[in-house]
């Protein structure tokens, strides 16, 4: 941890912020899609039933539950990182699978008509964004 009064301090403090934050968000969803797979399911293919996608549903909740959970796990690894040597790398990457994972939940919304649930993920692509940017500089 840099010293208070430094200026990699103005730096390291958001980028410490905003890999915690994208910790938080994907390991706890990633893990609720692990521990309550079958309700996850059971909900997203009522969902998608009217959509494209709605023969695709379970790879897709594979594929996006993986990369939650990477994003998650990579954005934790981060944090310590950061505590521990102040290297911004692993953060980074989270901060980067977090931002396609947003993508793809995105899209989903956007292809199942649900707008609304769409906009909602709108702030968590800007964080996921501010923090590729962060965890960038350096």
């Amino acid at each position: 941890m840099p010293p208070f009064d430094s200026a990699r301090f103005t730096l390291w403090l958001p980028q410490l912020l905003c890999a915690a934050f994208l910790a938080i968000l994907f390991l706890q969803s990633g893990l609720d899609k692990v521990v309550d797979w079958k309700g996850n399911l059971g909900w997203l293919t009522g969902h998608f039933a009217k959509s494209p996608l709605k023969g695709v549903v379970a790879p897709m909740l594979a594929v996006i539950t993986l990369l939650e959970l990477a994003a998650g796990a990579l954005s934790a690894a981060g944090v310590v990182a950061l505590l521990l040597n102040g290297n911004p790398l692993l953060g980074y990457l989270g901060a980067v699978l977090s931002a396609v994972s947003l993508l793809g939940l995105f899209f989903g919304q956007r292809m199942a008509k649900e707008y609304a649930g769409a906009a909602v993920l709108v702030p968590y692509f800007v964080v996921a964004l501010a923090g590729v940017y962060l965890l960038r500089l350096s």
